[in-house]
């Protein structure tokens, strides 16, 4: 994979930052000033100096740059080796601004060590896919490329406990969450955003993923401006009615540290949220 890139800068950072110059999606997002809204807003409200942090799917970096500059010691993972370059160069330029640490591993996060073949998309470089063995590349992804990868158990390489984990790997994120078991059994305190997904979800159905992180005590809901609780079934029931190809969420999860950041007023707003949605 071969592309050119620009540099943006982000006010709210007061940071330059590099992005994939054909990238639809996620460079002209932080171009206007901001990708993610409110995962970034909650990923911040968690984070304080020193605090360990490990982001799956870290693309070209901004989580992994939020973090350094809010004075954490972050961990990225990216497994396409262009953008992962981008990703350590954003990192590079963060650690020499802010006051926190970083670490790229340029490989994807999986249930199993060893190697892959990842699906490239052709217009949002978020959207790439690590492919199970033998299938084919995802029809509604078009025409493209695939390429190797090298694939690692975040518990080979790492040992907890961690305050903030984010995982966002396009379909891939049950056979991180296998990969990482002992992180997450030592992470007693801790906050976590994750992409739900359940029609590219790999290796399990959308509902078992969920079943497993209430299992481990998580409260989650939804990432949004004012998130409230929900069960497994809520989540699944909001998520059916979307479109089934596009239809995903991000999910905010909490253990062991208050699950509302926003205030009385955040509080009244995710009530009103919650009593308003099905």
């Amino acid at each position: 994979m071969m592309t050119k890139t620009k540099i943006v800068h982000v006010p709210s950072l007061d940071l330059d930052f590099e992005v994939l110059a054909d990238d639809a999606v996620i460079g002209p997002a932080i171009e206007r000033g901001m990708w993610e809204e409110h995962e970034t807003r909650l990923f911040r409200a968690h984070l304080h100096p020193g605090d360990r942090v490990i982001d799956l799917g870290a693309n070209v970096g901004w989580f992994g740059v939020q973090a350094v500059m809010a004075g954490a010691d972050v961990t990225c993972f990216e497994p396409v080796p262009a953008i992962a370059e981008v990703c350590q160069r954003n990192l590079d330029r963060a650690l020499r601004a802010g006051r926190g640490r970083a670490t790229l591993h340029p490989c994807a996060a999986g249930s199993e060590r060893g190697t892959a073949e990842i699906a490239i998309a052709t217009r949002n470089y978020g959207d790439n896919r690590v492919l199970d063995p033998f299938r084919p590349r995802p029809s509604d992804m078009g025409v493209g490329a695939v390429m190797p990868i090298r694939v690692e158990r975040v518990d080979d390489l790492l040992s907890g406990p961690f305050r903030v984990i984010k995982i966002d790997t396009q379909g891939s994120e049950w056979h991180a969450l296998l990969g990482m078991k002992q992180i997450l059994e030592r992470s007693t305190r801790c906050t976590l955003l994750l992409e739900y997904w359940p029609y590219a979800l790999r290796g399990a159905k959308g509902e078992q993923m969920l079943e497993y992180l209430a299992g481990l005590g998580f409260t989650f809901g939804k990432a949004t401006a004012a998130p409230y609780p929900m069960s497994a079934a809520r989540v699944q029931r909001q998520v059916t009615r979307r479109d089934p190809i596009k239809g995903g969420l991000d999910l905010y999860a909490t253990r062991g540290v208050p699950f509302h950041v926003g205030g009385i007023g955040g509080r009244v707003r995710a009530l009103a949220r919650s009593l308003r949605e099905g």
